[in-house]
């Protein structure tokens, strides 16, 4: 393609985007203000793509090597912008920081260019407001590693079009990822609030002894998680039992019974008491600084994932 794309910020988020809308052929312009971080940044997608590559993980049918080509650096933030169809902002989770960037944005960019947020919270109302093309500007936040995991979350702002919603959602389709839209804003988007919900319960089973930490991972990993790799918990619901409608019928007043005995409705403080416990457990096995290793060996576990279930699409 010769459309173009302008990534703002040039950190391990903006890395990923820039590497997903490369590997669709698109011609990628990475912005950043500090020309050290430019350096590190063009050298690892570099080493990236071409290991990728290596190990049959590179996304799309073009060769690293011009995928590599496809991405290119500046700190000017006007040469970034001209001529992009789309912008995909990747600085800091600072909302004094989105306003500047925004606003500097804002006054560089045409009214058909579209503008999103890698935010992971801030719901882009708190930074668009005052802007003259905030109907172009939502929030598509992606989950780390973006590269091997595809959900990407379309956040509206009140006033975003719905248009910009639409052709946000298709260029994610395009390049791989697997958009969902919220209808509105809401704190936490989407995948937080499930997270934090499944956290919120860990820390309570924790806490009460009733498991180890290994244990309560165990429960996701080697249960819940090879099932929802594939279906989610409604769809989970929906295949065991004759229907979702006849699920509930089966065993809602069971799983509430649980619940009424089990949950805390006020949100549980992840305290740094029971954190050091579970560090303590964890010392053995992952302590501190063996930490960026264990990362790697999770990246490279997601990318065999991301690798099976596109073969098994594929085939489906």
């Amino acid at each position: 393609m010769s459309q173009k794309i302008a990534v703002v910020g040039s950190g391990l988020i903006g890395q990923n985007w820039s590497m997903i809308f490369a590997s669709r052929g698109y011609k990628v312009s990475v912005f950043d203000v500090d020309q050290g971080q430019i350096t590190r940044a063009e050298k690892n997608i570099s080493v990236t793509l071409t290991q990728y590559e290596k190990d049959g993980f590179l996304r799309g049918e073009i060769p690293a090597a011009e995928q590599t080509k496809l991405v290119t650096f500046t700190s000017s933030l006007q040469d970034c912008l001209s001529g992009a169809i789309y912008v995909q902002e990747c600085v800091p989770e600072n909302l004094e920081l989105k306003k500047k960037v925004f606003a500097q944005i804002d006054e560089l960019i045409d009214g058909e260019t579209l503008v999103a947020s890698s935010s992971s919270c801030l719901p882009s109302s708190a930074f668009t407001e005052s802007l003259k093309n905030r109907h172009n500007m939502l929030v598509a936040h992606p989950i780390n590693p973006p590269y091997f995991v595809p959900l990407v979350e379309l956040v509206p702002a009140p006033w975003t079009k719905q248009e910009v919603i639409a052709k946000v959602r298709e260029l994610m389709e395009k390049v791989g990822q697997s958009p969902i839209t919220l209808r509105r804003e809401s704190l936490g988007f989407a995948l937080n609030r499930i997270q934090y919900a499944a956290i919120n319960e860990c820390w309570n089973m924790y806490q009460s002894g009733l498991l180890s930490a290994e244990d309560i991972d165990k429960v996701c990993y080697d249960g819940l998680g090879p099932r929802y790799a594939f279906i989610g918990p409604l769809q989970t619901m929906h295949l065991n039992a004759d229907g979702i409608v006849d699920y509930c019928k089966r065993y809602a007043d069971g799983a509430y019974n649980v619940q009424k005995e089990t949950f805390k409705p006020i949100p549980v403080q992840y305290d740094v008491e029971t954190a050091e416990k579970i560090q303590a457990e964890y010392n053995a096995s992952i302590p501190l600084d063996k930490i960026p290793e264990k990362r790697k060996w999770r990246d490279a576990r997601l990318a065999n994932l991301a690798k099976m279930k596109n073969h098994l699409e594929k085939d489906s």
